[in-house]
């Protein structure tokens, strides 16, 4: 028998959830073997379920789907991540393919499509929506580096926190840090990015799409 294609799901909206669920275990190759709506919950499953593919949402709350397709790329090469969203920005793709994503598929998408994305990633192929220019994947690594790369795993963490409005206090209790230590950690982001308030550092997440 044909081994299946074990997926992962993450995707904060449940019932939108549900329905890709449906889609796929509805396929004789396809086997749903975890969903969570939480990008964290969603680096951690991929860590012990190791999945072929994970079927991933852009944008979520405290860990986005940049960072933790980033995170999940770093457990193993062998897991390829399907970025699953509603935005057709150049800015979430290219930040999503420089993540390391396999491809990336519109949610207005035919149900087709999320089939043959997910059969083709799981390939090791790549797999774009016929409305993202394919431009975008082959040119990439051409453009110059993006600002997001200077800055380290925990600091791009505490940026999407920052600009989703928590305090550094929220932070620290979140994130199992000291105060001090997190209002370091945005020193150095201001610092980096080359920020100097709160707004232009929520314009720069939005630009970069790690907020939705």
């Amino acid at each position: 028998m044909k081994k299946k294609i074990r997926i992962l799901l993450a995707d904060d909206h449940t019932l939108v959830r549900q329905g890709f669920r449906l889609i796929l275990a509805s396929q004789s190759d396809m086997e749903v073997v975890g969903e969570t709506g939480n990008g964290k919950e969603a680096v951690e499953m991929a860590r012990r379920l190791l999945p072929d593919v994970v079927v991933m949402d852009v944008t979520m709350p405290e860990l986005n789907g940049i960072e933790a397709t980033r995170r999940i790329r770093e457990i193993s090469s062998h897991i390829r991540v399907l970025a699953l969203s509603v935005h057709r920005d150049s800015v979430y793709v290219r930040q999503m393919i420089r993540a390391g994503a396999e491809g990336y598929l519109l949610k207005e998408s035919a149900d087709t499509d999320l089939l043959a994305a997910v059969r083709a990633v799981a390939q090791g192929h790549s797999y774009l929506s016929p409305e993202v220019s394919g431009v975008i994947l082959k040119d990439y690594r051409k453009h110059v580096t993006n600002p997001v790369d200077l800055l380290s795993a925990r600091e791009r963490e505490i940026l999407q926190l920052l600009a989703e409005g928590r305090t550094n206090k929220e932070i620290a209790s979140l994130l199992n840090l000291s105060v001090y230590t997190v209002d370091g950690h945005r020193s150095r982001i201001m610092e980096k990015l080359n920020l100097h308030s709160i707004g232009e550092l929520v314009l720069f997440a939005v630009r970069n799409g790690l907020v939705g």
